[in-house]
């Protein structure tokens, strides 16, 4: 079942790796095991980030390849119930774009034992639709947000929409999906010189900042390392206004490292996918929004499951498949390696 990219996809797939054991959760070759599932619901956005995509967007997924809300819900029943996931991050592109997102919502959250649910989110439209996701069972949610400037937004994400975000993430707060974190990107020359004041923010709104390295799954493949603000340097400028302390609390899987801000009790983390990276402890794998499972953000191949919904699989030889493309999960992404290829999804495809 797993195959390269732009290849098409094979019924039946690799026979079992007798290596591995008779654990039934998403378990790989380096003992690491798959807790956590991001499921990307949509390749569409309604932003044109320029570190994302370009500004006429792209071709978007056919709607007859995206999985239908009862194949998605299967897929997520058997995660849960047959493969150990414990916490679900549904993202896209923007997964608010999906019609019928609360009733998948609440199919994911009536799953018993009943999984973490949380939402990546560009917060367009979230002001309006808080309560709602709330009320289907969003327990908190990721909202990115890269300046505090009107005119900058309009120039990274090109759309004057701003004043929608910061409205969307007060109403998120006041709807209980806390903590409200903020991811942001810092780009070189554009708002690098801001990473304090979005922490000034953060702290006053009682949200959590995150900032991200930027990396290479961008549409245009114009990612370079040496234009990448990195983990160091957002340190530096967050060290010129505030004192930060490395938090002694247990990371886990978590892909932030957390930083006690004036002493605590208020973090800011940074996400170091390049500089910094944390996949010896990766817990994710990855659902894209045809039903591709995607053992890395950075992999090259994917693992069909959708063919096998649509052919007439068992639940229990779903299972069995995605367990056996998750045993050959490498054991980094090779962002360094001199072979490393950028995947040929843009990060608005696979999920974030």
């Amino acid at each position: 079942m797993t195959t390269e990219l732009g290849l098409p996809s094979l019924r039946g797939g690799p026979s079992r790796d007798p290596a591995r054991p008779g654990d039934p959760r998403l378990i790989d070759g380096f003992g690491r095991v798959a807790t956590d599932l991001r499921i990307s619901l949509t390749d569409r956005c309604n932003l044109r980030c320029t570190y994302c995509m370009p500004a006429e967007g792209l071709d978007w997924m056919p709607r007859e390849e995206q999985l239908t809300d009862d194949e998605l819900n299967r897929l997520i029943a058997i995660a849960v119930h047959e493969l150990g996931i414990e916490e679900l991050r549904f993202t896209g592109g923007e997964p608010m774009l999906r019609k019928g997102l609360e009733n998948v919502l609440s199919a994911a959250s009536a799953l018993q034992p009943r999984p973490d649910i949380s939402l990546t989110t560009n917060g367009i439209g979230l002001a309006r639709r808080a309560e709602a996701l709330a009320a289907a069972g969003v327990d908190r949610l990721n909202v990115s947000m890269d300046t505090l400037r009107p005119e900058r937004f309009a120039e990274i994400t090109r759309r004057d929409r701003l004043q929608d975000v910061t409205d969307g993430m007060a109403a998120a707060h006041a709807a209980g999906m806390r903590p409200v974190k903020i991811n942001a990107v810092l780009l070189r020359g554009v708002n690098d010189d801001e990473a304090a004041d979005l922490l000034a923010f953060a702290l006053e709104h009682g949200y959590q900042l995150r900032f991200i390295e930027q990396m290479p799954l961008d549409a245009q493949h114009g990612w370079r390392r040496s234009e990448m603000i990195t983990a160091e340097e957002i340190l530096d400028r967050l060290e010129q206004r505030f004192v930060l302390t490395p938090s002694d609390e247990d990371r886990g899987g978590a892909p932030a490292e957390k930083f006690l801000v004036n002493g605590g009790p208020d973090v800011v983390g940074v996400i170091a996918s390049v500089t910094r990276p944390f996949c010896g402890s990766c817990d994710r794998t990855r659902l894209t929004a045809d039903g591709q499972v995607r053992t890395c953000l950075f992999a090259t191949g994917e693992t069909d499951l959708r063919a096998m919904l649509r052919g007439g699989a068992s639940d229990t030889e779903i299972a069995d498949v995605w367990r056996d493309a998750m045993w050959g999960k490498k054991a980094g992404h090779g962002i360094d390696d001199p072979g490393f290829l950028q995947p040929a999804r843009p990060m608005s495809a696979i999920g974030g």
